[in-house]
C-alpha cells in the first residue's frame, strides 16, 4: 500500500482558507479510491507559487528525505510550484528520495509534464509580474502610493463610489514628519546619519515601523517598532 503525503496551497488574500480544505478533502478522496494510506498533509496559506521558500513545502521535501512516505498527492503540478527550475529541482529530490509526484489534474507526473507545466507555470509567473507592474505604474501616474507604506505617511482608508475600498492614498503623518525634517535639517548642518541615529535612539524617539502585509487593509496593524540604524 502507498503511503501518501497531501500537500495543498492557495497564493492570495482574494482566496479563502478553506481553499486548503477543499484540496485536502478531494485529494483525500482521490486516495481512498486508490486504496493508498495518507500518512501526512501538508499546506502553504495565502504565499506565492514563485518561490520554494514556503514552510509547508520545505516540511515535506525534509520529510520525503527521510522516508516518510512515498507519494505526493496534490491537486495540480502549480500547487507545488510556478517557477520552472524549482518544480525541476523537487521532481529531481523527489525522484532521488524514491518519491513520486501525483496530481489530480495530471495523474502521475513525469519529466514531459515537468517540462510543459514548468514553462506554463514560468509564463504565468512572467504575465503576472507584468500586468503587476503595469497597475502600479499606473497606480504611481495618478499620483497614489505604489504599494507599502513610508514613513511619515498614514493610509487613507476610503471607499469608491461602488464601495469597493481605494488604493494608494496617503496622507502626511505630522509627527512622524517633523522627525524626518530634523533629520534632514541634522544632516545638512554636518552631523553624520550614524550621529543623528544615536541622538534620536538616546531622546527616545519612536522610530519608523517595519511594514507587514496588508498596509492597504490594516494600517499600522503587523508592525515592529524598531530603533533608527546606525
Amino acid at each position: 500500500m502507498s503511503r501518501v503525503a497531501l500537500y495543498a496551497r492557495y497564493s492570495s488574500d482574494n482566496q479563502r482558507d478553506a481553499s486548503i480544505e477543499d484540496q485536502l478533502r478531494l485529494c483525500l478522496l482521490h486516495a481512498e479510491r486508490q486504496g493508498w494510506k495518507v500518512v501526512d498533509s501538508y499546506s502553504d496559506r495565502a504565499i506565492s507559487g514563485a518561490s520554494l521558500l514556503r514552510p509547508g513545502i520545505q516540511e515535506l521535501i525534509s520529510d520525503a528525505q527521510r522516508q516518510h512516505f512515498d507519494t505526493v498527492l496534490t491537486e495540480s503540478l502549480d500547487r507545488l510550484s510556478r517557477d520552472q527550475e524549482d518544480i525541476a529541482g523537487l521532481y529531481k529530490r523527489m525522484r532521488f528520495a524514491d518519491v513520486r509526484i501525483v496530481t489530480l489534474s495530471e495523474g502521475e507526473v513525469s519529466e514531459l509534464h515537468i517540462g510543459l507545466k514548468g514553462t506554463m507555470g514560468a509564463l504565468y509567473l512572467k504575465d503576472l509580474a507584468d500586468k503587476t507592474r503595469r497597475g502600479l505604474r499606473g497606480r504611481v501616474e495618478n499620483g497614489k502610493s505604489g504599494g507599502g507604506l513610508c514613513y511619515g505617511y498614514d493610509v487613507v482608508q476610503r471607499l469608491s463610489e461602488s464601495g469597493e475600498p481605494v488604493r494608494g492614498d496617503r496622507t502626511i503623518n505630522e509627527s512622524e514628519a517633523a522627525i524626518v525634517r530634523r533629520i534632514f535639517r541634522d544632516y545638512v548642518a554636518g552631523s553624520s546619519s550614524r550621529t543623528i541615529a544615536q541622538v534620536l535612539n538616546r531622546e527616545g524617539v519612536p522610530g519608523p515601523f517595519r511594514q507587514g502585509v496588508g498596509a492597504e487593509h490594516h494600517p499600522r496593524q503587523s508592525k515592529t517598532r524598531h530603533r533608527y540604524s546606525q
